[in-house]
């Protein structure tokens, strides 16, 4: 014999089966009386079915609508064949799920497919972790990444510290700290307003290690500053640039590519695209590169104003399309100074009108001002004669190239 309680309505008013307890109770709520209780051994205490409503609807006005409790499995446990698992609302600021633990979880998502957990929000944050004493938020992954942040728009990862810690710290055994990948932008930038951009640190191996396949591997660059700046304190060397078949170092600026305090060895060749080995030297206001310089009793030097003048120091470097390719004694803070050749090509005024000049022909000082010509005279060429005529010319005044030798 079966002792069942059987309801059944067909007013939408008036419940199947209600249970009422009038009862005030005692001082605990979950002592008080039951409207109605479900008991089973091994199926459901309660169990409500809908075609199109809702199972079981729960409402309370001051406590909880409804309140699950398991001494060995899950409180509750909500399944969807087609829809939600669990759906949360909130019609104010409270949360529309809200899980606590005492040693566990708060809220623990499994699938097997999607994700775990996902947050959604119009204007507020996805997804919101604090904690007081530990990670806000923890991430991690057996195979791929433990966490993948992606904005269509804006930053993909920000991290922000309000205090000294670090706004975003990437740590690995055994692969990249942080590896940052972009298709077109920075694969990593960082910007300080009063520290350092980017600071790199190893106790064996390289602080900053850059790779390019294409381009340089590393480009540095000031507004006011040092575009590069390398120290060793030790044994070490500040900067070491090797290349298998490109350049090791490239150094770019407008006033200093690249400045070096103490000695620089170099292994390999030397190359200097520009032309010629000159020397700076204070000059007459009015001299111009391509003119042919003699002493004076100062230390100012000046165009050449005599023919075989033994006073001859060289050719102001820089006319044409030869520029100088060493400068000695370089003084940046000095107008009055200007680069003369003493050895190399450079493109220098000469005379023909004298003697018509001819590829190989030595030069020498002329009477016209800043003014080379070919040098005819033997016996006053010794000490006076520039360099050699690298070019012709028939007749007239031109800018030929030359190369300084001085005898």
């Amino acid at each position: 014999m079966h002792d069942n309680v059987i309801g059944e309505s067909k007013d939408a008013k008036v419940p199947a089966v209600k249970g009422d307890y009038t009862g005030t109770g005692p001082e605990y709520v979950h002592d008080g009386g039951k409207g109605v209780q479900g008991h089973s051994q091994n199926g459901y205490g309660v169990h409500g079915i809908s075609e199109v409503g809702r199972g079981v609807v729960a409402e309370s006005d001051s406590n909880y609508g409804l309140r699950a409790t398991s001494r060995t499995l899950s409180a509750a446990r909500c399944s969807s064949t087609e829809g939600t698992g669990v759906e949360g609302e909130a019609g104010g600021a409270g949360d529309g799920v809200r899980g606590t633990s005492k040693t566990g979880n708060g809220v623990h998502g499994i699938s097997e497919t999607g994700y775990g957990v996902k947050g959604e929000s119009n204007s507020g944050r996805g997804v919101a972790a604090f904690s007081d004493t530990n990670y806000g938020l923890r991430a991690t992954s057996r195979t791929l990444s433990a966490a993948r942040c992606s904005s269509p728009e804006g930053t993909g990862v920000e991290g922000e510290a309000g205090g000294a810690g670090d706004g975003v710290r990437g740590t690995s055994k055994t692969g990249n700290g942080v590896h940052g990948i972009s298709e077109t932008a920075y694969g990593l930038r960082g910007e300080s307003n009063s520290g350092r951009g980017v600071a790199a640190f190893s106790d064996t191996n390289y602080g900053l290690r850059a790779v390019s396949r294409t381009l340089a591997a590393a480009r540095c660059s000031s507004t006011n500053g040092n575009g590069v700046e390398g120290e060793a304190r030790g044994a070490g060397t500040g900067i070491v640039g090797t290349s298998v078949t490109g350049v090791g170092v490239f150094g770019k600026g407008g006033r200093l590519a690249g400045r070096f305090e103490g000695d620089v060895e170099v292994t390999g060749d030397i190359r200097l695209t520009n032309a010629d080995f000159a020397e700076d030297f204070n000059v007459i206001e009015d001299a111009e590169p391509g003119e042919v310089m003699v002493l004076t009793a100062t230390d100012t030097l000046q165009p050449c104003t005599k023919a075989y003048d033994k006073k001859v120091v060289g050719v102001i470097s820089g006319a044409g399309n030869y520029k100088p390719g060493i400068i000695l004694d370089k003084q940046n803070d000095d107008a009055d100074r200007k680069p003369i050749a003493m050895m190399g090509k450079v493109y220098c005024k000469v005379d023909a009108d004298i003697s018509p000049i001819e590829t190989g022909d030595m030069l020498t000082t002329s009477a016209i001002a800043g003014y080379a010509m070919k040098a005819v005279d033997p016996m006053k060429s010794f000490g006076a004669v520039i360099g050699k005529a690298l070019a012709p010319l028939a007749g007239g005044r031109g800018l030929i190239p030359i190369l300084v030798v001085l005898q």
